[in-house]
């Protein structure tokens, strides 16, 4: 196009070799290394595809690209040898190889723009850490700074104020604050001292600490979220199915129609339905059939339609592990929009899971202090949040003191605590929904709910069970004991409420979800906290076993079941459920159970998961719209409909410059997902704020 018009080279390329002009063979030797060298991609591709039995864009680009290239040849050759110079179309295969390549880079940059969230992540990760060297009495006596890779489990590190923790761990000495926001999206610094367990990545702001690595490299929180951020967005949405069939029928119809469309126009022009004047005098009625029908075959590449969904899950991961909202891939992504069903364990999700005794009451003759003691005694052996309530209330009413409120600082000062006034306990055992027993000085002791003590032959007695009733009339559980086969006391625990809980409920009302509350808890204190968050049906004493079965019953009408639960009781439901949704600050079984994980802690993001989902699956829809609207307007104009009365024809390279940009403008749509914004419960709630 260029050489031509510059004088001392367009002499240069009239010249002849052979039979051949210097300029036809410069182009047939350039064109061919774009076509085989630059274009063997699409041939490999191409190959591999039609030896499995399936067709996708990478053939149509070989039948146009090889359709245009051979004719060109062939022209040339006859050209040479004949005299007659028929119009030659090298560039057009150049032009479509070339156009297709700068398409598929416009994605790959538009693509790695989605991976933003993931670089973030890594960005988030402190190169080096300061290591506390200790001498052989275990006293530090020096400091070195070394690689964090190299930190591990049990290293004591020294985290300066401004900069990052190098690994998760926890702090052994000083007080400070940190900036978690980075990692659970909580804007206020969180207070940190001794027993404190820190976020690798995170930002200490204060103090300086002392933090001993717990979990270093891929077992980190942080290098988590990467692995679950980068299989999600590699993972397919059963979205996806449907355009993989999409793209494998609608190959051989594309081929069939461009069969049709060089029969129609050749035939036509051989019988002089049309004039000769519609191409010009160099060309015949075989080349003007052929390049619509190349046309065709370059414009309606599927590709489009094979990027809608795939970018849209990739920007939305993204987004979601910005938002604290962790998505494990794209089938949970897409499950999520139809939600009908949102079930809410109660302990640690719906409420805060700190649960404080609000009293102790004694039904028999031993005194209020051996009541608490042979509790604790009890309880001591026992993980349950609720034991560890007991514990602190039984310790502040003998030493006027707390309990460090870590389970490590539990830990550390049990053997004091054992020393000091508890009881040894024997043969202790927890009961699955129930309580625990054990025995102490040879007697059997049983703390927990009416079902425990009904099935050990314990009767309750009538002032104690008005009490209890009570208690669960106000949202508080009552835990029953008993001490050698005879009824002797009962305390109150209260559960408080989490502040965003009522809320989020009503924000789910709106947005056509039912919540539904699941609890082991009896059916009087689950009402009680029911009736105080606004949800209407509550399944109270299940058992987690029992809990899958419920989450089965909902589904029995095909209806889509989300779970939201926090604890080792609630994996088996959130297996169970079509979207498990694991509150960060869960157990690690209960996360790996879930599709989702809420790294915040905080029941918004239930709402945000939904709405993030929803906006992801109408996009992808828009998206599919645009492709195949697209494919409708461009194969007909390709093909010629409209050169008889407008004279409009697409040459074959157009078209491949129109088909890259159909897949730039479905990527490019799937980035304004970018600009996603999480709903504000304000307006979801319709709540106007003075």
């Amino acid at each position: 196009m260029i050489c031509p018009s510059i004088p001392f080279i367009s002499t240069l390329l009239l010249r002849h070799c052979g039979p051949f002009h210097m300029g036809d063979l410069v182009n047939w030797i350039l064109v061919s290394i774009v076509q085989f060298v630059i274009g063997k991609r699409f041939y490999i591709a191409a190959y591999r595809a039609l030896r499995h039995g399936s067709t996708n864009m990478d053939v149509l680009v070989v039948l146009g690209t090889t359709a245009s290239y051979v004719y060109s040849v062939c022209a040339l050759l006859y050209g040479a040898f004949t005299g007659f110079q028929p119009p030659i179309y090298f560039e057009t295969s150049a032009m479509i190889i070339t156009f297709v390549l700068f398409g598929k880079y416009l994605e790959v940059l538009a693509k790695g723009k989605t991976s933003d969230a993931i670089k973030k992540l890594v960005e988030l990760v402190p190169a080096t850490a300061i290591l506390l060297l200790k001498d052989k009495e275990g006293k530090y006596v020096g400091e070195r700074e070394i690689d964090a890779l190299l930190v591990q489990p049990g290293d004591v590190l020294k985290v300066l104020p401004g900069s990052k923790v190098p690994s998760d761990g926890v702090v052994v000495w000083g007080t400070s604050h940190i900036n978690e926001s980075m990692i659970t999206g909580e804007s206020a610094p969180m207070p940190k001292e001794v027993s404190s367990v820190v976020i690798g990545g995170t930002i200490n702001l204060q103090g300086i600490l002392h933090i001993q690595a717990t979990k270093v490299g891929s077992g980190t929180v942080l290098s988590q979220i990467i692995s679950l951020v980068e299989t999600a967005q590699m993972s397919k949405a059963p979205i996806q199915k449907f355009a993989d069939y999409v793209a494998s029928i609608f190959v051989p119809i594309v081929i069939t129609l461009s069969i049709l469309t060089f029969s129609v126009w050749f035939l036509c022009g051989s019988f002089g339905a049309y004039p000769h004047s519609w191409f010009d005098g160099t060309s015949n009625c075989f080349v003007f059939s052929l390049m619509f029908s190349i046309s065709v075959v370059v414009i309606a590449c599927p590709c489009a339609l094979g990027l809608a969904t795939p970018t849209a899950v990739m920007v939305a991961t993204g987004i979601g592990a910005n938002h604290g909202v962790l998505v494990k891939g794209g089938d949970a992504l897409e499950r999520a929009q139809n939600v009908n069903y949102v079930i809410f364990d109660k302990t640690g999700t719906l409420t805060q899971g700190k649960a404080v005794v609000t009293t102790a009451k004694v039904f028999s003759g031993m005194d209020l202090g051996d009541f608490l003691t042979l509790v604790a005694s009890a309880e001591a052996s026992s993980e349950h949040p609720l034991a560890k309530a007991v514990l602190e209330y039984a310790f502040h009413f003998h030493f006027f003191g707390k309990l460090p409120s870590s389970k490590d600082g539990i830990e550390q000062r049990k053997e004091q605590i054992l020393s000091q006034w508890l009881l040894e306990a024997e043969d202790f055992s927890a009961v699955p929904g129930k309580g625990v027993q054990c025995l102490i000085n040879d007697k059997k002791v049983l703390i927990g709910n009416r079902a425990l003590m009904n099935e050990n032959g314990v009767t309750v007695p009538p002032e104690a069970e008005s009490f209890l009733v009570d208690l669960e009339l106000n949202a508080k559980t009552g835990i029953l004991v008993a001490y050698d086969s005879s009824f002797v006391g009962l305390m109150g625990i209260a559960d408080p409420l989490k502040r965003e809980a009522a809320v989020v409920v009503e924000g789910l009302k709106k947005m056509g979800i039912h919540p539904v509350m699941l609890t082991g808890d009896n059916w009087r204190t689950a009402q009680a906290v029911a009736k105080e968050v606004g949800i209407e049906d509550v399944r109270a004493e299940v058992m987690p076993a029992g809990k899958a079965d419920v989450v089965r019953s909902l589904q029995k009408d095909g209806s889509i079941v989300a779970m939201v639960g926090d604890g080792i009781n609630d994996s088996p439901a959130l297996a169970a459920a079509d979207v498990g949704m694991a509150i960060g600050g869960g157990t690690d079984i209960a996360i790996e159970a879930a599709d989702y994980v809420l790294v915040r802690n905080n029941l918004e993001d239930v709402i945000t998961a939904i709405d993030l989902s929803r906006k992801t699956f109408n996009r992808i829809r828009w998206n599919y719209f645009f492709a195949m609207a697209y494919n409708v307007v461009a194969i007909p104009v390709a093909a010629g409909a409209l050169f008889p009365l407008t004279g409009l024809q697409m040459p074959p390279w157009l078209a491949g410059a129109c088909m890259a940009f159909s897949s730039v403008s479905v990527v490019c749509s799937s980035l304004l997902l970018r600009r996603y914004r999480k709903p504000r419960l304000t307006t979801l709630l319709q709540i106007t704020v003075e």
